[in-house]
């Protein structure tokens, strides 16, 4: 298993992070909350996790240890596998999860995209008492997700080339879109990224 990757940011994508380790260029997936830390020319380290499948390897890149743990133990869980893993993390953090477990809170599961009622409730059933309790912060109060987004979002689309001012721009365009789907809770990022360079290349 590959645990994790230290070296210099090589490039930056939509879902993606390629770091150069010794001279070889490592494409690793991550959540838009983890893209938004790094910047193209700087060192980082990324704790990992790689999934083996018969026509491929996939490195999949994370803050810290915690968040390539629940990724993990997310995939227990009937019919996860890492994609939905990391869009949960996407849209929530470790610890936020574990509280929605705990709580049996099929709200906050159901904010990920394709996770529908049903869905969370049988994610409820399988990751009780897998995930554990909270170690941190519960999660985050609505009206600071609300600010959040904005800040996660602007730095991920400035991440990836575009300058502040068309970031901001993007920002502003995909407000109405986030607002709307929030419902209380921390938007979809990934979404909103797509829709924020959807914007941009309308623009340009």
């Amino acid at each position: 298993m590959i645990a994790s990757v230290a070296g210099q940011v090589a490039a930056l994508g939509p879902d993606t992070a390629v770091v150069e380790v010794g001279g070889v260029g490592i494409a690793v997936h991550c959540t838009p909350g983890t893209l938004a830390g790094l910047r193209v020319g700087e060192p980082t380290r990324l704790a990992t996790s790689l999934v083996v499948r018969e026509d491929s390897l996939t490195l999949y890149g994370f803050a810290d240890e915690d968040e390539r743990t629940v990724f993990e133990l997310l995939q227990t869980a009937s019919g996860v596998g890492p994609r939905l893993a990391q869009a949960m993390l996407a849209v929530h953090t470790p610890d936020a999860l574990r509280l929605a477990v705990a709580s049996g809170d099929e709200k906050t599961l159901t904010a990920v995209p394709g996770i529908g009622k049903k869905g969370a409730q049988k994610l409820l059933l399988d990751l009780r008492d897998r995930l554990g309790e909270p170690v941190g912060r519960p999660g985050v109060p609505a009206a600071r997700a609300a600010a959040g987004w904005r800040d996660e979002l602007r730095q991920a689309l400035v991440g990836l080339g575009y300058a502040p001012r068309e970031a901001d721009q993007a920002v502003e365009a995909v407000t109405p879109v986030a607002e709307a789907a929030a419902d209380g809770a921390e938007p979809p990022l990934p979404r909103l990224l797509r829709a924020a360079l959807q914007s941009l290349n309308r623009a340009r």
